[in-house]
Formats: structure tokens, C-alpha cells, sequence
């Protein structure tokens, strides 16, 4: 069966976007914060470290298949992963590039005994949008491979105290059971933060299968695998209140990412909300919906504070009279979407605020009887009848 792909436009957008662990992408405080996490565990351990960058378009293989999926996982669905061909896709997490690092190990006539796989960058994924998240969030895969030398789960806590010291000093930490395809003795790492637990890292015992997949000796070689998110991290460490901040061009706001001192607050615009009363598949979640909004504004995707569902109505749900009005069918559901526009340096007018309310809108929107809020300038209204509407509070139906 062919998977559904991201079109040319689309997956060019995606490799646009600045990599902040790069320094060929210009300098910030991530790679700082990245530095002194390698840096301690080198220390500690002796060990060599290695940066490897591989390129975001990467086999399903390696993201899913190599690391121990399921083909069943629900990870793989359209919803979360951003597929480019039926055999390859952007990297939904930093892992992908581990199966064919370790497979260049595997063919090194004189491999180091102890070595740390370090593999940051951007990795792609279908999210909510919110201050916490984004579709595309910055990760790292530290790897520790040692050969005639296996760790325990002993070295795996003082791999996490080490980690948890170098990016959050003095920062109270815990681990709970999790389960990933591609460890063993699998924990989640959170940290506390203004008195609540915030998950910081996953990790475990390398899992086996993974390297004898890659050509490697599990007899003789094994592991220590833990993934972090950095923009969480660095939001943390800084005390960031919004992950939009981290990229930001306003110089009052870039010149704070260069180094790891605290966020010193500057003065945000203030937020304008659209509601948009939708129809779309009953399916339909959050995640999808600020996929699509992402997409529909481009470049100006930053300027989207928040994409929130407010309440869900089935078309079974709905009076007749409602069906009719907004052309519902079986299958379908009005969704009542809250937008949340908020500059980071600019104050939008109302005009502004429902052209991008109507491009929104017209990405979430996939009901017959369309309504703008912008008066000549909105989607698609050259080729479909549209009634006016201003901003809608009401709730579906």
C-alpha cells in the first residue's frame, strides 16, 4: 500500500529550518549547552567522542525497522511521521542515525574500545503547538559502545547524574520504567522544575538486536543509549518561557541565545485569539490540525502562539439544521479551534489577524460552506461562494 508523502514545497520547507545545534548554522546557546554535556561524560568515562550529523531524509528502515519497531507501532502512522517515498521519510528522532553509525563501526579495522556516538539535529514530527512544543524540535543520541567491557545499570544511573549535572546543575532528578524498542532496562529521566517533574531524557542498556543488526559482536560489544530533547533542556536551563523564543530573530531576543545566562524578560505583544468553527474527519487530533496549520503559514508559522480544540461534535450529534449549515457527513465532526496569534516582535492588527485566521482556516477547514473573517483577501475566494463571518465564539452547533 502506498504511504501518503509530504509533496516537493513541503519537504523543502522542513530542510529550511535553522539546525541550532550546528554551528554552520550560525552560533547559540544549544550548542554550548551540547559541548558541556560531552564534555563531562568524555571526562568521566575517557572516552572518545564522535559527532556524527547524517542528513534528516533517512530509510524507514533505519528510523523504524533497525531500531526494533513494530510494524504495527502507532508511531508510524501518517498522523506523527513525515514520510518523503514508500521507502524513506524525514527522521521523526535523532535514533534513525544510529543503526548506520554503528554499521560504520562495525566496519572499522581499528575501532576504539570506548566511544561515545554523539548525533544531534533537528528531528521532524507531527505535534500540538503550544509554548512547549514544535514540529520540529532539536534532539541528541549519546551512545557510549565499549567492546569487552559491559555496562550495568549502575553505569546507566551515573551516565544520567552526569548528563543531569553538566545541562541542569543542582537539579533534582528521577527515573521511572520506560519501554523503548531499541534498549534494555529502559528508564525516563525527569527533572524538577518549579515543583513539577519534567521529563528531560530516555535511556538504557543498548539493546542487543540493534547491534548485531549493524554488524556488531553483541558478545563483544555493547552499550549505553540515552536521547534528550535540547530545546526543553535549554528552556530549563535558562528558564525560557517559550520554545518559539529559542529561534527568534528579534536581536533583543537572539542575542540572549548566544550563551547559557539566564532569560532576561522582554515585553511581549499581547495575544489575539480567533476561534474557527470547522468541519473535518471525526478523526481528526490536535496534532494534525497544527501540522496543517504549520504548513498553511510557512514562514510565518511562528507568529501562531497556540492551536487548541475546544470541543468536538460528531455529525450524528449534530440537529439536522446544524448538518445542513455547515454540510457535515457521516464521518465528519465540527470542531470548535481556538488560535492564539502572538508575534514575539510585532503588534498584529485586526486585518492581519484574520488573514492569517483565514489561511488557518482554510488548511483546517474541509466543509463545503466556507467562512472568512478577512474581506477581500481571503483563500480561495475568487473560485468559492464564501459567507462572511467575523471571528466565531460560539460552540459548535
Amino acid at each position: 500500500m502506498t504511504t501518503p508523502q509530504l509533496d516537493p514545497s513541503e519537504i523543502a520547507a522542513c530542510l529550511q529550518v535553522r539546525d541550532l545545534t550546528d554551528p554552520a548554522c550560525g552560533d547559540h546557546a544549544m550548542q554550548t549547552l551540547l559541548a558541556t554535556i560531552v564534555e563531562q561524560l568524555t571526562t568521566r568515562w575517557d572516552s572518545r567522542a564522535r559527532t556524527v550529523r547524517p542528513r534528516p531524509l533517512v530509510s524507514i528502515e533505519d528510523n523504524y525497522d533497525r531500531l526494533g519497531y513494530d510494524p504495527e507501532a502507532v508511531t508510524r502512522d501518517r498522523r506523527y511521521t513525515r514520510y518523503t517515498s514508500d521507502t524513506t521519510m524525514l527522521r521523526s528522532h535523532t535514533s534513525a542515525g544510529i543503526p548506520p553509525a554503528l554499521r560504520a563501526l562495525a566496519t572499522e579495522q581499528h575501532p576504539p574500545t570506548d566511544l561515545l556516538l554523539v548525533l544531534p539535529g533537528v528531528s521532524y514530527r507531527r505535534d500540538v503547538i503550544d509554548r512547549l512544543h514544535i514540529g520540529t524540535p532539536h534532539q541528541v543520541d549519546l551512545w557510549r559502545l565499549t567492546r569487552d567491557q559491559p555496562p550495568t545499570p549502575a553505569d546507566l544511573d551515573d551516565m544520567i547524574a552526569t548528563v543531569v549535572a553538566a545541562a541542569l546543575p543542582a537539579a533534582h532528578w528521577r527515573t521511572q520504567p520506560a519501554v523503548h524498542p531499541y534498549t534494555a532496562s529502559g528508564l525516563q529521566v525527569d527533572v524538577e522544575a518549579d515543583g513539577e517533574w519534567v521529563e528531560l531524557a530516555e535511556c538504557g542498556l543498548a539493546a542487543s538486536h540493534v547491534l548485531a543488526g549493524a554488524g556488531l559482536d553483541p558478545g563483544r560489544w555493547s552499550g549505553l543509549a540515552l536521547g534528550m530533547g535540547l530545546d526543553r533542556a535549554l528552556m530549563l536551563r535558562k528558564r525560557i518561557p517559550d520554545i518559539r523564543l529559542l529561534r527568534a530573530s528579534e536581536p533583543r531576543i537572539a542575542e540572549q541565545m548566544l550563551d547559557l545566562a539566564p532569560w532576561r524578560p522582554i515585553s511581549m505583544m499581547p495575544p489575539v485569539r480567533r476561534d474557527l468553527s470547522i468541519v473535518a474527519d471525526a478523526t481528526t487530533d490536535a496534532e494534525l490540525l497544527g501540522d496543517r496549520a504549520r504548513s498553511a503559514l510557512g514562514s510565518e508559522a511562528d507568529m501562531l502562539e497556540s492551536l487548541t480544540i475546544r470541543a468536538v461534535t460528531d455529525h450524528e450529534q449534530l440537529p439536522v439544521a446544524a448538518q445542513q449549515r455547515l454540510g457535515t457527513r457521516s464521518g465528519q465532526a465540527n470542531l470548535l479551534v481556538r488560535a492564539v496569534l502572538r508575534p514575539l516582535d510585532s503588534t498584529l492588527t485586526d486585518h492581519q489577524a484574520n488573514i492569517l485566521r483565514d489561511r488557518i482556516y482554510a488548511a483546517l477547514h474541509h466543509g463545503p460552506h466556507p467562512e472568512w473573517a478577512a474581506p477581500s483577501t481571503s483563500p480561495h475566494e475568487q473560485s468559492q461562494p464564501a459567507r462572511r463571518g467575523g471571528m466565531s465564539t460560539r460552540e459548535p452547533h
